[in-house]
């Protein structure tokens, strides 16, 4: 089967790494004019001109990047089965559009407003309190886009900084960790979830996710399978989901927002689970069975991000595995992940800080539980 990619990531080049197996081809339509994927058949389509030969080439099309014109996705879905479909990426574009579907199914989420103006701003953050962090409703990702206010006379210049027509803003939340949950469901409605991981942010980039848990209770797992459940449920879903929540002290979850399509914070899952993200990802949208998506032993996935170090050193560590990019350096880019195993958390964490003392200007790893 060949399957149509829209982007050209790293999220399509591991998509493609886990599809070979299965005899899949892949075919990417990048639109931005800087594919990085470095595999498969890529096809530059800037001015959708090429987007009828795209369509000629494959058989389905998923995507690994949730920042497309939903129109685009709304034209191939007349012509090809699009997964996960159009609405999934309409919701998940627009913050307002996600915090209701939230509201809608009962799942928590931190206390928001929607404001238009930089007065309403400033209500806002008196009514919420600070601190708190506004968001462009619609665009935004790795900490792009946002704000901290911590005063309300903050709240012109961050209007200004912004610049978008309309922002949510968030009140603070007094979490414990920030943990994620990612779920595949299939054609047939069959659902597989990944244990959660723990998520550390530096700037709003993923830095480190670690799963499965020691200490997290089989309760909060439950209560976080229901929740993306009952939002796979209703988008109709099929693909990888991934959903971000805060965990409090009480051990209650707050979500704060969903990516359509397999995440960083599942990287672990290509050498730590039975079957990666990716290979699930792809086994749901050919209507294939789900696999196995167990842990094998504790895991952590350490980002390199801006400067690479060296690769003899890091493969040097027990049990690590670097995956490359192959992209040219630069301050803030995703350029590999490095997956560490280890048979006990302890053993783990040892090598994460080995890790990371390979990586230029690696943050300090620090998890809840240690």
């Amino acid at each position: 089967m060949n399957i149509g990619v829209l982007g050209a990531g790293q999220l399509g080049r591991m998509l493609a790494l886990a599809g070979y197996p299965l005899a899949n081809r892949f075919t990417f339509l990048d639109t931005t004019g800087h594919p990085s994927a470095g595999i498969g058949d890529v096809m530059i389509d800037t001015d959708r001109k090429h987007l009828e030969a795209f369509l000629e080439k494959v058989d389905l099309v998923t995507y690994e990047f949730e920042h497309l014109p939903v129109s685009l996705v709304q034209a191939i879905e007349e012509v090809k089965p699009v997964y996960p479909s159009s609405e999934a990426i309409r919701v998940c574009q627009n913050r307002a559009e996600e915090k209701a579907l939230f509201d809608r199914l009962g799942i928590p989420t931190p206390a928001y407003r929607l404001v238009a103006h930089a007065d309403e701003l400033e209500a806002a953050v008196r009514e919420l309190g600070c601190p708190v962090v506004a968001k462009s409703v619609t665009e935004g990702y790795d900490g792009k886009g946002q704000a901290v206010i911590r005063d309300p006379a903050e709240a012109a210049e961050a209007w200004r900084a912004i610049n978008h027509p309309q922002l949510i803003v968030e009140a603070f939340v007094d979490f414990e960790r920030e943990v994620s949950i990612i779920a595949v469901r299939g054609r047939d409605g069959e659902v597989a979830f990944y244990p959660m991981a723990e998520n550390q942010h530096v700037d709003g980039i993923l830095r480190y996710s670690i799963a499965p848990l020691p200490d997290l209770a089989e309760s909060v797992q439950q209560t976080a399978d229901g929740y993306i459940r009952a939002l796979l449920d209703e988008l109709d879903y099929v693909g990888v989901l991934t959903l971000e929540l805060f965990q409090c002290a009480d051990g209650s979850l707050l979500a704060n927002e969903m990516a359509p399509r397999v995440h960083n914070s599942g990287h672990w899952s290509i050498d730590g689970a039975v079957t990666s993200q990716f290979e699930n990802h792809l086994r749901a949208i050919q209507g294939l069975p789900l696999g196995d998506t167990t842990a094998r032993m504790p895991t952590c996935m350490v980002n390199v991000i801006g400067r690479e170090g060296e690769p003899a050193a890091i493969l040097a560590l027990p049990d690590a595995h670097l995956h490359r990019y192959d992209k040219s350096e630069r301050a803030g880019r995703k350029l590999a992940h490095v997956n560490l195993l280890a048979p006990t958390h302890e053993a783990l964490l040892e090598r994460v800080r080995a890790c990371a003392a390979l990586l230029p200007d690696a943050p300090a790893p620090r998890f809840s539980f240690e």
